[in-house]
């Protein structure tokens, strides 16, 4: 009954999983043996926040549209066994198929969080969903098993991709952006930044850097373009601030980029709950990234929740900013990025401050896993760490960029 309900409900709440680029890499292959998710979110609900829900047979924390006031989608998340999805809008499956039945992703992946555990476990799910299932997607999943899948889905059938699979992955990830390698040729969106994504992936690999910091910093704020053959923070890196504008259409963060989630699942053994859920809840280019475990219950960071007008403070902050990089608002101003105001020769570009406060954020994070990987987590501790989260983010947003709080 309750699959039902929730099918009948999201008929009404329409498609937001435009385009986003997505990776699954195998913890085979990452820096600390720990598999992960990413998702650079693209969508009309460019407005944000984090929730923790107690409404499945598992806890879990995820990303929802500041507008889903009652939580009715999920746009990637974790749950206490350490299953964590996100996904993908596929736009090259399903194409002759008639169904009203469409735009489901954000309510099935709420299901997902509400009733999975293991990637087995998903697929049960996605084999008893009725058909049609009113998906086209890939679903980026892993598990507390070391699983790490992507899923390409339409609306009868599902065909799996194993990041642990050195025959389907040989570098130990597997990339999507939003068309399916099961569905037709050359149609979908995204094949630039699927390629940039290749190459960004490629080199980090090769040189073993494939951790969380790397992803969060270099690949969800990436300004390479794989067809120009081009790096513009390298080359604006040596630019002083001025009107310097530039066609961000085709990168991976581009002005429709929501906001971005990383998240790095856990080793056999450790606590399955100390999942880490590293959220960028705005824009990646102007929004600071935040860690957020299910085993804090639902105390997160204030920054990261409804703060009373329904939107996230933190979401807030990084549109003010944001605003500020598009500054032509006519016709298709809004491709034209004002990349000197993120990267200049003078380091006071949004990103450059942001990630000087990122390193501070995860200095402190590795600290407490170290000690919470071990069995000496509790919920009172994780929540002091979300206060000073808080504190942080508001100095740090007040400080640099004269940005204050939205009360």
């Amino acid at each position: 009954m309750k699959k039902i309900l929730i099918i009948a409900i999201s008929l009404f709440l329409g498609n937001a999983g435009i385009a986003c680029t997505t990776a699954v890499i195998s913890g085979k292959h990452t820096k600390d043996g720990r598999p992960m998710i990413w998702k650079l979110r693209d969508t009309d609900f460019l407005k944000n926040r984090m929730m923790y829900f107690e409404d499945g047979k598992y806890h879990y924390v995820g990303l929802v549209n500041s507008e889903d006031v009652e939580g009715e989608q999920v746009w990637g998340g974790a749950n206490s066994t350490g299953f964590s999805i996100m996904n993908s809008a596929s736009f090259n499956v399903n194409m002759d198929d008639t169904t009203s039945k469409k735009d489901l992703e954000g309510v099935f992946m709420k299901l997902a969080l509400m009733e999975c555990a293991t990637l087995e476990d998903f697929e049960q799910l996605l084999n008893s969903t009725a058909k049609p299932m009113g998906l086209a997607s890939h679903f980026g999943v892993i598990d507390a098993q070391g699983g790490a899948a992507f899923y390409e889905v339409n609306n009868y059938t599902y065909t799996k991709f194993d990041a642990n699979n050195s025959a389907e992955a040989p570098n130990g990830y597997i990339l999507r952006t939003n068309f399916s390698f099961t569905g037709k040729k050359d149609i979908g969106y995204g094949f630039i930044r699927f390629q940039t994504a290749q190459d960004i992936f490629y080199q980090a690999e090769s040189m073993g850097q494939l951790n969380y910091q790397t992803v969060i910093q270099d690949f969800s704020r990436c300004f390479k373009h794989a067809v120009l053959n081009k790096d513009f923070r390298a080359e604006f890196e040596n630019v002083p601030e001025g009107q310097h504008f530039i066609n961000s259409g085709d990168f991976i963060t581009r002005h429709g980029s929501s906001s971005a989630i990383l998240i790095e699942g856990v080793k056999k053994g450790e606590p399955s709950n100390l999942t880490t859920i590293w959220t960028t809840v705005g824009f990646p280019n102007t929004c600071i990234t935040l860690p957020v475990w299910v085993g804090g219950g639902n105390n997160l960071p204030k920054v990261l929740l409804n703060n009373g007008s329904g939107n996230s403070p933190l979401n807030e902050m990084a549109m003010q900013l944001k605003d500020q990089c598009y500054p032509i608002k006519r016709s298709a101003g809004y491709k034209y990025l004002q990349i000197s105001k993120l990267i200049n020769s003078d380091k006071t570009g949004f990103v450059q401050k942001i990630e000087v406060a990122e390193k501070s954020i995860f200095y402190r994070t590795e600290e407490y896993l170290n000690k919470w990987r071990e069995g000496n987590s509790n919920e009172k501790e994780i929540t002091d760490f979300y206060n000073w989260l808080d504190e942080f983010v508001n100095r740090t947003y007040f400080n640099e960029f004269g940005v204050q709080i939205i009360k």
